[in-house]
């Protein structure tokens, strides 16, 4: 083959491959272009440590941090609108501040910020001896039991336990307002439940009046059967419970006396009657005649 020959292919293949290679790069850098355009960063709040429920916000406790793509609905984008306000719901280093697990403005910090509008927070005295006190931790749910007797019932019947209050939420357990995440029991002396004023009012009276028991329930189990509570005289029997009954002493009734009987029917004096004797001739009659009046 003629050396100049060879010279022109070679060099036209090294010009179609260097060719090749920049369509390659052109077309690869569009394709990339097209297809993933620069991810949105935004800055957003977040705790600068962990926040425990309770806690009253400062401005050294929360920082800002890039975020890609939109924020989280409802994200905290100022400081101002964080600070000063208590945390409902336990938010960790790093985790967005969000307005739903902030108290209120101005409602405060400690217990009072974790109380939902239209609740309240009554506290129940327990001890070592009523039921699981040294259990019941915050966000647990519980049935209150009340026990005593009731006024005007017979000693014989005995106290009588009745399920006051079903499925309620624990706020605190003493002091503490934070869940135990190892489940170790703590002896406490006060739990602070979540009721309704109406529930507040009953278990006000009940805990004055009763004994107070706290019984732990699973949470997911939602369910309010009605129960009619248990007397000790029917714990204690051998057999049902037969009503007893109370001798009433009554008082004399005074009948009034029968009223008098009517008097005799007057019978009417029957009408007088003549009887007249008539003679004609051979005939003989006789003919009856009204008195006259």
């Amino acid at each position: 083959m003629n050396r100049k020959l060879s010279s022109i292919l070679l060099l036209a293949f090294v010009v179609a491959a260097l060719t090749s290679y920049l369509v390659y790069r052109v077309v690869a850098s569009r394709a990339s272009q097209a297809s993933g355009a620069t991810p949105q960063v935004t800055k957003v709040i977040v705790a600068a440590r962990d926040l425990d429920i309770g806690t009253l916000i400062r401005d050294e406790d929360l920082t800002t941090a890039d975020w890609v793509s939109a924020p989280p609905k409802g994200s905290v984008t100022d400081k101002n609108g964080a600070v000063n306000r208590g945390v409902v719901s336990k938010i960790y280093q790093g985790e967005p501040v969000l307005d739903s697990r902030l108290a209120t403005a101005g409602a405060g910090g400690g217990l009072a910020a974790t109380i939902r509008p239209g609740m309240r927070a009554c506290a129940v005295r327990v001890d070592d001896v009523v039921g699981v006190a040294g259990f019941v931790l915050p966000g647990m749910r519980v049935d209150v039991l009340a026990s005593g007797t009731a006024p005007g019932v017979l000693a014989s019947q005995g106290p009588k336990v009745k399920t006051l209050l079903q499925n309620i939420e624990v706020l605190s357990a003493g002091s503490n307002i934070q869940k135990d995440n190892e489940g170790k029991p703590v002896q406490v002396q006060v739990v602070n439940l979540l009721v309704t004023p109406e529930q507040a009012e009953l278990l006000s009276l009940a805990s004055n009046q009763t004994k107070i028991q706290l019984v732990l329930r699973n949470p997911l189990d939602t369910d309010t059967p009605k129960t009619s509570g248990v007397a000790m005289s029917s714990i204690l029997s051998d057999g049902p419970t037969q009503p007893v009954k109370i001798a009433v002493a009554k008082k004399p009734v005074v009948k009034a006396p029968p009223p008098p009987p009517p008097p005799p029917a007057v019978k009417p004096p029957e009408p007088q009657v003549f009887l007249i004797e008539v003679f004609n001739g051979a005939k003989h009659s006789e003919e009856k005649f009204a008195a006259p009046k």
